[in-house]
């Protein structure tokens, strides 16, 4: 489960930018997770909640937000939305297309308590 070794690597992400904003809490973490990621968003949020303990995350929401399958086009340069399955351009039917989104996992937000700065 590669889920947990994705989760630490966020939490010490995390606790490095709320240490360096002052915070003393963090109250949530948003992610953006692609289908084709290959990260498991449900099995990302229960191992959160162990991954957390003893972090200034500790008892922080876990927000994920499903990222579309986007393509852009090198025949008609479309940029459309697409299934994991087929990645082909939804205006022209091209396989010619470039992936544009869809196999992220990123760290969007966190909300801290306690900082001394701009979020």
């Amino acid at each position: 489960m590669h889920e947990l070794s994705i989760c630490q690597s966020l939490l010490r992400q995390v606790e490095q930018i709320a240490r360096h904003r002052g915070a003393t809490l963090v109250s949530s973490i948003t992610v953006r997770i692609g289908p084709l990621s290959g990260v498991e968003a449900d099995l990302l949020q229960r191992i959160f909640p162990l991954a957390c303990r003893d972090t200034l995350a500790a008892g922080a929401e876990l927000i994920v937000e499903a990222m579309p399958v986007r393509v852009r086009c090198d025949l008609c340069s479309a940029e459309t939305e697409t299934s994991p399955g087929r990645l082909r351009c939804g205006a022209c039917a091209s396989s010619l297309t470039r992936l544009v989104s869809g196999d992220e996992c990123l760290l969007a937000s966190i909300e801290i308590v306690g900082h001394s700065g701009p979020q």
